[in-house]
């Protein structure tokens, strides 16, 4: 294992040479997502805000949690979520469904996706697009030094082909001990989600990514359909409202300039 790390350290910082923004991610594809967010900004401002006031009045503990990924080119950088979890939580460094880490409000959250909402401004900055592979913390991309080489040559995105496919992937490691979600993750999930990410690298395109965005906005209704009402006597009013409001203002604006993108001439 330590020379397959030295490996991919060895490819990481062979790959670790662009500091550049134009050079990470195209101009057109950097031009067609900040359109798409600037079209969405009078939805995703007044969201965030909503979002960030009921994390801030759920639990003590800051708003924003960061995490530091591996990006185009083997560059770290720092992804932003709402926070989930209590303040002082401990655990395996992957979550579940149904783990005890959440707060009431977080739990929500991370079921409707709204937890990545900061992420857009690692958009903007050019950390990331609005669609490509996610990104992996480094001990994940060390272990596949091969795959990651040829992964890690595009953006990673805010949504990605194998999140969409792995939608129940907390599901898969709720049923796994605590210690052994790493393990499950390493071992039965996260190879396939490569070989999902590979065949995007080799094929994505603009038509491809906006009907990815469509489909990341869609897919979780059913997953709310399925869990959101189950535990709702006895939670808080900002854990029962705020992901249905947010979530369907968020659905509505983004289905409304997937259709206005996809009928446009290109």
């Amino acid at each position: 294992m330590a020379g397959r790390v030295k490996t991919t350290m060895t490819a990481l910082a062979r790959l670790r040479r662009s500091r550049n923004v134009a050079d990470r991610i195209p101009r057109g594809l950097r031009v067609l997502d900040i359109a798409l967010i600037v079209l969405a900004l009078p939805i995703l401002l007044p969201l965030a805000l909503i979002v960030a006031i009921a994390v801030f009045l759920d639990s003590p503990g800051p708003v924003i949690y960061r995490s530091q990924r591996i990006g185009k080119g083997g560059l770290v950088f720092e992804m932003l979520k709402f926070r989930t979890m209590a303040r002082d939580a401990e655990g395996p460094p992957l979550s579940a469904a149904g783990d005890e880490r959440y707060t009431p409000l977080g739990r929500r959250l991370a079921l409707s996706r709204l937890d990545e909402l900061p992420q857009i401004w690692n958009v903007l900055k050019g950390d990331m697009r609005l669609v490509g592979p996610r990104p992996e913390v480094e001990g994940f991309v060390a272990e596949y030094a091969g795959e990651y080489e040829r992964i890690l040559s595009v953006p990673p995105g805010l949504t990605g082909p194998a999140q969409v496919e792995y939608a129940w992937e907390g599901e898969v490691l709720a049923r796994a001990q605590a210690v052994d979600r790493a393990r499950v993750y390493r071992e039965s999930i996260l190879p396939y989600k490569l070989k999902i990410d590979l065949a995007y690298v080799n094929q994505h395109g603009v038509l491809g990514d906006l009907a990815l965005l469509a489909r990341t906005f869609v897919l979780p209704l059913h997953q709310i359909g399925v869990r959101l009402v189950e535990g709702l006597p006895g939670r808080s009013f900002l854990a029962r409202t705020v992901p249905v409001v947010g979530f369907g203002a968020l659905l509505l604006a983004f289905t409304a300039i997937y259709a206005i993108e996809a009928g446009a001439p290109v």
